[in-house]
């Protein structure tokens, strides 16, 4: 054997090792996070189990309402998402006065956005009766809606210091603090929705309460562990020094990486509050189904999103170092877990189906009308797998605009036209909904999966050229 070859074994069992230490890098950040989002599944499946259990009346009151403010809460993570690889940029390189000033411009940003949300969708609480839904549900509606307009500034709040915790690696904390509140989330509805204990009997507008309180609590635990905790203590002091026109410069900074981000999260979560809609426009066992089958959907991309979230954390640190070798190996070893995990999520859903369906509705109408919707669902696991893996590197990378133009042409223009045809045009009701939603997915994979080996490429080659300055003065 020539040494060419031997260097190409030698090359390739480099490739595997790399490869697997990314995959258990990936697996130590990316385990807490999934841990994290499946709590947030756990909550919303006890939601929607213990709502359910109200009557069909409820469920469908619940799937409206969380439609409307599924967008917004998404457009929340999706702005705070842009701290993360700011933070983990200067975290790669030690700088704890700059995490400390980025971690402040983070938390006014992510505070003003909340408080603008607050004042737009309370606005839009004026209109709810006006969108095509049953006006016997209204009732249950209206209450819910204002409790559910108040979380919004405590989830902002928490979502700052999260995506800084996740910049700097830690993803521990923001995990045990989330699975904390979900278990208060959970006993506040046990106490509230069926009134427990000599509570008060409140049904959804308990369920509701129940989330307000613990989305309060997990702020203010956030903010108290920043506080008291002595491995962050430089990052506190370097908040204190940040001020003036170079803290207004973050802020500025903050928005421009975050915006687009939150925008691309908006727009594909609004292709599924449009999708629950159109589906409301044919009934309440439309509606409920299609809630029910969004909460079991919600197992599989929460532990998508788990690993997307890791590699955008890892890309971000190979990013700040210039090692664009390392960010393609990264994302490269990130789509391999999350294709397994789609894989497994798909089988789940295929074998559990109907037990996982009959846990969150008694109602034999609402099962039945869930069973078209197995199919659509499974299809579009691995299109969502992909778009998420290449959007979080994107993410990482920083170079975060083509997400708007992605998000833009998959879910506005190509998904909304394509749900309305299905749905209506052809007569297939919430079914042709989630049809929908594999078309959008896999075009948004390719876009994304695009866009990303041009960013790389883009920042390998100015990266040439301010070293290149450098050398020259010496």
């Amino acid at each position: 054997m020539n040494f060419r070859g031997i260097n190409r074994i030698g090359a390739a069992l480099l490739g595997r090792a790399r490869y697997g230490t990314e995959y258990k890098n990936l697996l130590r950040l990316g385990l807490p996070v999934m841990v994290t989002q499946l709590g947030v599944v756990a909550v919303s499946f006890a939601d929607t189990m213990m709502v359910a259990r109200c009557g069909t009346a409820e469920l469908a009151a619940s799937a409206f309402v969380n439609s409307i403010f599924m967008v917004t809460i998404v457009m929340l993570f999706g702005f705070a998402a842009g701290l993360t690889p700011l933070v983990g940029s200067l975290f790669s390189r030690g700088d704890s006065d700059g995490v400390g000033a980025m971690m402040k411009a983070g938390f006014v940003t992510n505070l003003l956005l909340a408080c603008a949300f607050t004042l737009i969708l309370g606005g839009v609480y004026f209109f709810v009766d006006r969108m095509g839904q049953s006006p016997d549900l209204m009732p249950l509606v209206r209450p819910y809606y204002i409790v559910m307009l108040c979380t919004l500034i405590p989830l902002g709040i928490f979502n700052a210091f999260q995506q800084t915790s996740n910049g700097c690696t830690d993803t521990a904390t923001p995990m045990w603090l989330i699975i904390g509140s979900n278990a208060l989330n959970i006993f506040g509805n046990w106490l509230l929705i069926g009134g427990e204990l000599g509570f008060p009997r409140l049904g959804l507008l308990g369920a509701g309460i129940s989330t307000l309180t613990a989305r309060v609590v997990a702020a203010l635990g956030i903010v108290i562990v920043y506080l008291v905790s002595s491995k962050r203590r430089p990052y506190i002091e370097g908040w204190k020094k940040a001020h003036g026109a170079e803290h207004t410069a973050r802020c500025v900074m903050v928005w421009k990486t975050s915006y687009p981000i939150m925008i691309q999260s908006g727009i594909e979560c609004f292709l599924w509050s449009f999708g629950g809609v159109v589906s409301g426009w044919f009934g309440k066992v439309q509606l409920a189904s299609y809630q029910v089958v969004n909460t079991v959907a919600q197992l599989g991309y929460m532990i998508y999103m788990g690993f997307g979230v890791a590699t955008s954390i890892r890309v971000a640190n190979f990013t700040g170092i210039n090692d664009f070798m390392g960010v393609r190996r990264i994302t490269t070893a990130g789509l391999h877990l999350i294709l397994v995990l789609a894989t497994g999520s798909s089988l789940a859903f295929w074998l559990f189906f109907h037990p996982l369906v009959a846990m969150f509705t008694p109602d034999p109408v609402v099962q039945a009308a869930t069973v078209p919707l197995l199919l659509p669902l499974i299809l579009y696991q691995y299109g969502d797998a992909v778009q998420l893996t290449y959007a979080n590197a994107l993410r990482g990378t920083a170079r975060v605009k083509p997400l708007l133009w992605v998000a833009l042409v998959s879910y506005i223009c190509v998904g909304c036209p394509v749900i309305l045809w299905f749905a209506k045009g052809l007569g297939m009701q919430n079914v042709g909904v989630y049809y929908s939603f594999t078309i959008a997915l896999i075009l948004a994979a390719v876009l994304l999966w695009w866009s990303f080996r041009r960013a790389v490429a883009w920042l390998e080659h100015h990266s040439g050229e301010t070293a290149e300055i450098k050398i020259k003065n010496g």
